[in-house]
């Protein structure tokens, strides 16, 4: 699974962090998202710790940027068992 989140660069007003869901072939299979307060990875941790408190970030997050020119950040993550 990955994780995706955004820095708000063209001024869209929804910050958001997606959890994308991939087969053993790397092609996406369905995705999820949810809110978050501000822009990056640090924003990203704190919201998914609260709701999602059994899933956690497996690797560092990657920045990149789109072709757009959006700042956006990658990262693996897993569910933890209760």
């Amino acid at each position: 699974m990955t994780l995706t989140c955004y820095n708000d660069t063209h001024g869209y007003g929804w910050r958001h962090v997606d959890l994308f869901v991939h087969d053993e072939h790397g092609r996406e299979l369905d995705w999820v998202h949810w809110q978050v307060p501000a822009d990056g990875p640090d924003a990203a941790d704190e919201a998914t710790a609260r709701v999602e408190p059994l899933l956690r970030r497996t690797s560092d997050w990657r920045h990149a940027v789109s072709a757009s020119g959006m700042d956006y950040w990658t990262a693996d993550a897993a569910w933890t068992q209760p």
